[in-house]
Parts: structure tokens; C-alpha cells; sequence
């Protein structure tokens, strides 16, 4: 969806308690009235898909689990942080963002700091190993050519939901979820690599 440059007279107050609003969301005058007047004539707009989206999410892991969300509305990433069952409990943060033009395009980034040769080596090898399985089972044709970044401490994959994904929210939920779930297994010694490409 386009943006243009319109003009419009505002009253001061209006434009003050709009400011004050906008600065408290963490977003910019703009912005704001695009969503007000967007939410008022039910119009769909790219930031609202996020923002459900992140919104949604955020419910879904809010239950004490495994992944910790952390969302500001005005943002179009999420973080989720979770413990490694480590000596040290180490933290994996997840980071989801999307695409504000369209809202279906982003990745997914997942930073591992550690200063420990062994388990940095092993996270390596985890992550390679799941590009290998997802190139192996996910078809081109659905979700498109998938890209990914692996350097120290950093794997990086580029996400691309269907169009109006209703569903996005668990979808993307549950990804991570599984991703978390196998890289602990196999971490912890109780999944192996067979295990984890089935």
C-alpha cells in the first residue's frame, strides 16, 4: 500500500494531545493519524497486520513458557528470549521483524552470545543442520526461496508469509517454538542429528 503527502487542518489542541499520544507510543504524528483514521474507515494497512500480528503473539507466549516475548506496538519486530539449559544458563534472543511496506516479507534473527569455543561450535553445527532439513522438506513453491546468514553468534533466515496470513501469529509462534525446542534437545544431548531431520 502507497503512502502520499496530503495536507490537512488540524486544530492545535488536537494536534498537542496528538503529538503527546504519538510520543507515548513511540511513533511519530503521521503515523498515528494514519492508523486512527485507517482503524475508522476499517481499512487493512501493512502496520496493523504487524502490529496484530506481534500483538498475537505476544498473548500466545505470555504463558510462562520456554520463550519470553518482549513488543513494543510501535515496532515492527518482536524479541523472544529463552534459556539454554547450560552450565552458565546462557539467553538465545529471538527477533522477529517484518516488512512495514507490505507486511508479509522480514526474518528471523537469532543471536547467541557466548564465549565458550565448545557450545558456539555446537550451535554452529545445530543451525546448519536446520537449513539442511528445511531445504530438504519445505517446498520452493509455498514458501519461496529461502535465505540464510550464519557468522559468529548469528543465524539469520528470511521469513515470507502468505498473503492475509490469518494464522501468522501461531504460525510464526510455533516455528520458533520448534526451533527452541530441537536446538535445546540437541544441546542438552537428548535429541540427536537424525532425530532432529525427522
Amino acid at each position: 500500500m502507497g503512502k502520499n503527502i496530503y495536507s490537512l487542518v488540524l486544530s492545535e489542541e488536537v494536534v498537542r494531545a496528538i503529538d503527546a499520544r504519538a510520543h507515548r507510543m513511540g511513533t511519530n504524528r503521521s503515523a498515528l493519524i494514519d492508523q486512527i483514521l485507517a482503524d475508522y474507515v476499517s481499512v487493512s494497512t501493512a502496520e496493523g497486520m504487524i502490529r496484530r500480528i506481534f500483538g498475537d503473539m505476544s498473548r500466545l507466549l505470555s504463558d510462562g513458557g520456554e520463550l519470553v516475548p518482549h513488543y513494543e506496538p510501535s515496532q515492527s519486530s518482536i524479541s523472544l528470549k529463552s534459556s539454554l539449559d547450560y552450565k552458565y544458563r546462557p539467553t538465545v534472543r529471538y527477533e522477529v521483524s517484518l516488512d512495514r511496506r507490505n507486511g508479509t516479507e522480514g526474518e528471523l534473527s537469532v543471536t547467541f552470545r557466548t564465549q565458550s569455543a565448545p557450545l558456539l561450535a555446537a550451535m554452529t553445527e545445530f543451525f546448519r543442520l536446520w537449513c539442511r532439513v528445511e531445504e530438504a522438506v519445505l517446498p520452493p513453491r509455498l514458501y519461496g526461496a529461502i535465505a540464510y546468514v550464519l557468522s559468529d553468534g548469528r543465524f539469520v533466515r528470511t521469513l515470507s508469509l502468505p498473503e492475509g496470513a490469518e494464522n501468522a501469529a501461531e504460525t510464526i509462534s510455533d516455528y520458533v517454538g520448534l526451533m527452541d525446542r530441537s536446538m535445546k534437545g540437541y544441546l542438552s544431548g537428548r535429541l540427536s542429528l537424525p532425530e532432529i531431520a525427522a
